[in-house]
């Protein structure tokens, strides 16, 4: 079991070592305890979609199938500092010509399976008490690529630095947490502001439920020039904005191995895809 734990404090810290430095899970409050691991592999997909978030909603020339293969880990470095590390792999498709697009037909058909913006952070604990207080701070990689004829894009053409005040209380059956923060990118891209919250129950045996809000709003402080194709593919353009809600669960098949699956969807949003997110994923920690 040690050479194992080992093995997982090792490949987060290549990780580290190697990128120098999404948006990952949840923004927990809690801190891990010293040597404690939480790792991830989670499959995420937001098929086959035409129709697009906009002021002026339109259909692409091609449908989009955009999947992510994420691996996600925390590791105590002591009892109120974690690292935080998200690598996402990336496998996006444009696909079939759509019939009723509002678009002329721009974009070829391609697949493009390249990786994402590498995201690493810290979570310092501020505060335990009657509620738990922390604050983080991430940087995501411009670790992405684009390719001009098809508009697929894996990750922003930027670094982002996403820095927020967590808060969280647990109870016997349940728990509440929220995030406050901003997305800071370069390369001319705006900023934006972020808030969420999250309520869960962990009164059934070995699952625990819960639902989530996470808003989205663009400060429209940058004036990055994007190709034609990439604003019509509306991947990882400037200004996305979105208020999305959804549904996630975790099931523990023994104390350190389990599954978790989730479901996301928007009630308003900009510049993203009109379609919901389906994801499922095998975590380990000890």
């Amino acid at each position: 079991m040690n050479n194992f734990k080992y093995f997982y404090i090792l490949v987060l810290s290549l990780m580290f070592c190697c990128f120098s430095i999404h948006k990952s899970n949840a923004q927990s409050a809690w801190t891990k305890k010293k040597g404690e691991l939480f790792s991830q592999i989670s499959y995420t997909t937001i098929p086959n979609y035409s129709e697009i978030f906009n002021e002026n909603e339109f259909f692409t020339s091609r449908s989009i199938t955009d999947n992510t293969i994420q691996l996600y880990g925390e590791y105590g470095l002591n009892d109120n500092l974690t690292l935080l590390v998200n690598v996402p792999f990336k496998s996006i498709k444009t696909g079939d010509v759509i019939e009723n697009s509002t678009l002329p037909l721009s974009i070829v058909e391609a697949t493009e399976t390249r990786i994402g913006n590498i995201q690493v952070g810290l979570k310092q604990n501020i505060y335990k008490g009657k509620f738990v207080l922390s604050g983080q701070l991430n940087v995501e990689a411009n670790t992405s690529t684009s390719n001009l004829a098809s508009g697929i894009r894996t990750g922003y053409n930027a670094w982002t630095f996403t820095p927020t005040l967590n808060i969280g209380k647990g109870y016997s059956n349940y728990y509440f947490q929220g995030f406050i923060g901003a997305d800071i990118r370069t390369n001319s891209y705006s900023s934006n502001f972020r808030i969420g919250g999250e309520f869960g129950l962990t009164s059934i045996k070995k699952t625990t439920l819960a639902v989530f809000v996470d808003v989205v709003e663009s400060f429209n402080n940058g004036d990055v020039v994007l190709p034609i194709t990439s604003l019509e593919t509306a991947l990882y353009i400037n200004n996305q904005e979105y208020g999305s809600f959804g549904l996630k669960g975790l099931y523990n098949f023994t104390d350190n191995f389990g599954v978790s699956a989730g479901f996301g969807g928007a009630f308003f949003a900009n510049n993203v895809a009109k379609q919901a997110a389906l994801s499922v994923g095998l975590f380990y920690k000890i």
